[in-house]
């Protein structure tokens, strides 16, 4: 998802300036509140039932399009590690080529770039479904179900593999304070364009910054951001 410009900025938009984003504290600048906590769990378990039996057709096509495809596996499951260092693993629709992991292990450039951003600009093991699942976001939509049993929030820090807690330093257990979300900060900004150390900078800003009204304006833009991309 792309940074949505306004000609008068919000509250969340100046969490996103480069000044917003040094100088965070390593600890809890303030505890989210019992009603907060409450807010924010009943919102989740709402929001991701409706969510996912309005979208049961879309689910669907997007399994026969991805089987039809190369006829794969039509989940990933990745290993991902969420409030107080529990495991789990959050739900995919597969936007890569089956032996994915292989192909990466072929080619040091390509693993060396990876490894440096976590992600590849060009990535030649995405599939032709895939490309498009992964442009209009559409391959997140089975984590609605870790939302639905409370492995991850709707909105919150973005989901980082076990393997990449150490790359947040200082700040690894203010990360662990909270639920990973499906949006959050990074995905309402630039995104791709963004850095490792400026994506961990945004979660940062989130932890400090959750409330009520951040999370809705959060899931606002990341509903006008969605609506954009599938031309809905």
């Amino acid at each position: 998802m792309e940074r949505i410009t306004a000609t008068s900025p919000s509250r969340t938009e100046q969490l996103l300036t480069p000044k917003a984003l040094v100088s965070l504290s390593t600890s809890i600048v303030h505890q989210p509140s019992l009603s907060y906590r409450i807010f924010k769990r009943l919102t989740d378990i709402i929001l991701s039932v409706i969510g996912i039996l309005i979208l049961i057709p879309v689910f669907l096509a997007i399994m026969v399009c991805i089987k039809l495809s190369d006829g794969g596996k039509i989940l990933h499951f990745r290993e991902i590690i969420g409030r107080h260092g529990r495991r789990f693993y959050a739900l995919k629709f597969r936007t890569m080529i089956p032996n994915a992991d292989a192909y990466l292990a072929k080619h040091p450039e390509l693993m060396r770039k990876y490894q440096q951003n976590m992600k590849l600009e060009r990535d030649p093991r995405i599939t032709h479904v895939g490309r498009f699942l992964r442009r209009t976001s559409l391959d997140e939509l089975p984590q609605l179900f870790n939302v639905l049993v409370g492995q991850m929030s709707l909105v919150g820090p973005r989901m980082i593999h076990p393997s990449e807690l150490p790359r947040y330093g200082k700040w690894a257990q203010k990360r662990l304070s909270v639920k990973p979300g499906i949006t959050g900060l990074w995905q309402i900004s630039a995104r791709q364009r963004t850095s490792y150390e400026d994506r961990i900078m945004y979660d940062m800003r989130y932890i400090d910054t959750c409330s009520y009204m951040h999370d809705l304006g959060i899931l606002f833009k990341t509903f006008k951001v969605f609506i954009i991309h599938t031309g809905a």
